[in-house]
């Protein structure tokens, strides 16, 4: 059995599930979201739990199981909390300005970046950081890899966009002669 495929996922106080044949749509407080049906796996509500079963034991449909049954939790933990990234910005001359979806900064080149978040993500802007939330956990992460992937961080000094809990390890420059 997989550890995770064999966990139940509790459904909490105003979420509904309603289970297709190839979708599995998660509605909350805060959205409505579809997961795909998995191949091979079997998805029943019961007492506001969901519970993942797998046909058979072929080494596809133990990955299939842990699968599905962790897009359900991000489904439901979305549609209830939602999930926010936080990005920031460091280096001389940087500057940062913008609303809920676009926002514009500038990172040292010789023009401004624009950046356009897509349906369902919300991007706030706090002095040189930025936070993108929303309910979909795959759309938050693609959105702050794309943010970050305009300028990434150099190991020398720092520069550049980051996450707020990343490590860059430092690099020393270059020793000086004698």
């Amino acid at each position: 059995m997989s550890r995770i495929g064999k966990l139940p996922v509790d459904i909490p106080a105003g979420v509904t599930i309603t289970v297709g044949d190839e979708v599995i749509t998660v509605a909350g407080p805060k959205g409505t979201l579809e997961v795909p049906v998995q191949q091979n796996t079997t998805t029943k509500v019961e007492d506001n739990k969901i519970i993942v079963t797998r046909v058979d034991d072929e080494p596809k449909s133990r990955a299939w199981h842990g699968l599905q049954r962790a897009l359900l939790n991000n489904a439901v933990e979305g549609v209830t909390k939602g999930f926010e990234k936080k990005l920031e910005i460091n280096g001389v001359g940087f500057r940062l300005s913008g609303g809920p979806k676009d926002i514009e900064m500038a990172l040292g080149f010789s023009h401004p970046v624009k950046y356009s978040a897509p349906e369902g993500i919300t991007l706030t802007t706090n002095k040189m950081e930025i936070t993108v939330s929303g309910i979909d956990k795959q759309k938050v992460g693609q959105v702050a890899a794309e943010i970050r992937s305009l300028k990434k961080p150099e190991p020398y000094k720092g520069k550049g966009i980051k996450y707020v809990d990343e490590v860059i390890i430092r690099k020393a420059g270059k020793a000086g002669k004698k």
